[in-house]
């Protein structure tokens, strides 16, 4: 044993394991993680600019799809999410079509909702996958199910009541408007970029060149997350530790925050499942953090992308989904916990049943984009 090694022994209250502890936490804040989130930071706001300068296009392509009024939009945004597997890019689009005039003010607040329905997809696909492919354990797959029903059944009632906002003008007291300064900044940093883009592409090319930069700014902002294997095992312990309420709807806030993607916050949830860190029970608190800490990047774009309009719909989408949680976990939580392991169970109880599950919430986003 090394002199430090004996040192550390020595001193009082502290643990073998503390110096490697320290690196660790070291690593997570580096400067090649900050190089990365700033470098995402600056592709998102130049994917946003872009796709504002080609949202124009889109209105052709919208009316041969015939998406317009609140069940189309929410179809929209539910199936677009499918697609892309994420949500967040599809809600950023939203509020930048909204921006340009291309929807109207319910139309992209059905589009961002419809956007959180189809998020939590890639965690049913990656527990499917895990199961089908990996562990046979059918621990990822349940988690995948339960996001998606309480994913489900608090969105339905949280689109009804940010939509009843929006039309009544509950929210029309608290329509900030986009600093003048930062829009003129944003245009003074990325304008002659965007004029390049603009000059070399059509404008449908272009916005899907704004799209295609969004998914890259994602993809970017990624690399500056510290990984599930090795590196952020402290995370797990955590949630072994912590597999309590308000903890769980704690940690779901603070990884999305950390993410900015529901999608990713929610996958963790499926290696976490398969080595035992958390059971399906904890599971349901953490979603509904999730799905509020979410709309934190969409709120973003609305401010860069300009208009108090756009900023009123994301901020009517995280005051009624709270206000749902809030209900959920506060005062229903026993019942609605219950109801929702039940439907789980059901669900993946037979393999018919899981085919009609997965057959029910692929049409329904078809139906109501077709309506």
């Amino acid at each position: 044993m090394g002199a430090t090694d004996r040192a550390q022994r020595c001193v009082p209250g502290r643990r073998p394991g503390f110096a490697r502890d320290r690196r660790r936490r070291i690593r997570l804040v580096s400067p090649r993680r900050i190089g990365w989130a700033f470098a995402g930071f600056l592709l998102f706001v130049l994917a946003l600019e872009i796709a504002r300068a080609g949202a124009s296009s889109l209105v052709p392509v919208l009316s041969d799809l015939r998406v317009s009024g609140v069940a189309n939009g929410l179809g929209f945004g539910w199936l677009f999410a499918y697609i892309l597997l994420s949500g967040s890019p599809v809600a950023a689009i939203g509020v930048t079509l909204l921006s340009e005039g291309v929807f109207s003010e319910t139309e992209a607040f059905a589009v961002v909702a419809g956007s959180r329905l189809g998020a939590s997809f890639i965690v049913l696909a990656v527990g499917f996958a895990a199961y089908r492919f990996g562990r046979r354990s059918g621990d990822g797959l349940a988690i995948g199910i339960v996001a998606m029903l309480t994913t489900f059944t608090t969105q339905g009632p949280a689109i009804a009541l940010g939509f009843l906002a929006l039309r009544s003008g509950w929210l029309d007291g608290v329509r900030p408007t986009t600093p003048d300064a930062l829009l003129r900044g944003s245009d003074r940093v990325f304008g002659e970029v965007v004029d390049v883009f603009d000059a070399a592409l059509p404008g449908l090319l272009l916005f899907a060149a704004g799209a295609a930069v969004l998914l890259l700014a994602f993809a970017v902002f990624e690399r500056a997350l510290p990984r599930l294997e090795g590196e952020a095992d402290s995370i797990r312990r955590s949630l072994a530790v912590l597999n309590r309420r308000p903890m769980m709807f704690l940690m779901g806030v603070l990884i999305t925050l950390t993410t900015l993607s529901v999608a990713v916050s929610l996958t963790v949830l499926v290696p976490l499942a398969l080595r035992g860190y958390v059971r399906r029970e904890h599971v349901i608190p953490y979603v509904l953090g999730a799905n509020i800490a979410t709309f934190v990047d969409t709120l973003g774009a609305s401010v860069i992308v300009g208009g108090d309009a756009a900023v009123a719909v994301v901020v009517a989408q995280m005051a009624s989904i709270t206000a749902v949680s809030v209900l959920v976990l506060t005062v229903l939580y026993q019942p609605y916990r219950g109801g929702i392991l039940a439907c789980e169970r059901w669900i993946a109880g037979r393999p018919q049943r899981l085919a009609g599950f997965l057959g029910v919430i692929v049409a329904l986003p078809l139906v109501l984009l077709l309506v």
